[in-house]
């Protein structure tokens, strides 16, 4: 059984048991609303609190949390090749019993697209998770040195609000990118910091202390089930 934590004599539940590791939720939409909802606060302060009459509680909580879902309930919505046999309403019904706040807390939403045969068989090699990992460890090493002097941040993905202002600065033209972005894909006003961590941390990866237009434009690209209309 699916279980947070609460009760009478609270004890850590699977989001506190998460923590410093991955929480993987498969088929997201299937769980139950109020269930989803319970991940909003350890999301944004990567605690959870449990208050009770007589006392407080508090469990960490700092855990990536990973979740897979179908587009729709027959699964065929915006394939290639495949007619999605939902009826009208049907995929935003599906969509919406993720809310739109919890969405907003999950900083890539990534879209993925059938594997061809085509693509199955070419013999083009790929680059490796050995070939990647040193270029993770120099960003997370970049990121260690940025934050030495904060106890609490240890990565992009941690910063405060107001720590993203001062340390996620980009060029008047990222600005106006992100401005019509977020006034053209109707993205809400915390996505906005979610874009600027994420365009940090693919700055890190690629080596270079600015923040570039190709960063802020692949970071607002992993917001698509942030967009209006993304379901017709």
């Amino acid at each position: 059984m699916w279980q947070f934590t609460g009760g009478s004599n609270p004890q850590p539940g699977e989001i506190s048991l998460a923590h410093n590791g991955v929480l993987f939720l498969d088929e997201l939409p299937e769980f139950k609303r109020s269930v989803l909802e319970v991940m909003r606060q350890p999301l944004e302060e990567r605690r959870v609190t449990i208050a009770r009459a007589k006392v407080s509680i508090e469990f960490p909580a700092n855990f990536m949390l990973i979740a897979s879902m179908n587009p729709c309930p027959c699964g065929y919505y915006n394939h290639p090749e495949k007619e999605c046999v939902c009826g009208p309403g049907v995929v935003q019904k599906y969509l919406n019993k993720v809310s739109g706040p919890l969405l907003d807390r999950i900083d890539l939403h990534v879209e993925v697209t059938p594997v061809t045969f085509d693509q199955m068989t070419e013999t083009r090699k790929a680059e490796t998770s050995a070939e990647i990992q040193p270029r993770v460890d120099r960003a997370r090493q970049v990121q260690e040195a940025r934050f030495k002097e904060f106890p609490d941040v240890h990565s992009n993905a941690m910063m405060p609000p107001q720590m993203v202002k001062d340390i996620c600065e980009i060029s008047p033209a990222g600005r106006m990118l992100l401005k019509t972005a977020m006034e053209r894909l109707g993205l809400s006003a915390r996505a906005y910091d979610r874009i600027l961590k994420v365009a940090r941390t693919i700055a890190d990866l690629a080596g270079t202390e600015e923040i570039q237009i190709q960063h802020l434009a692949e970071a607002i690209q992993y917001r698509s089930l942030d967009r209006e209309g993304w379901a017709g």
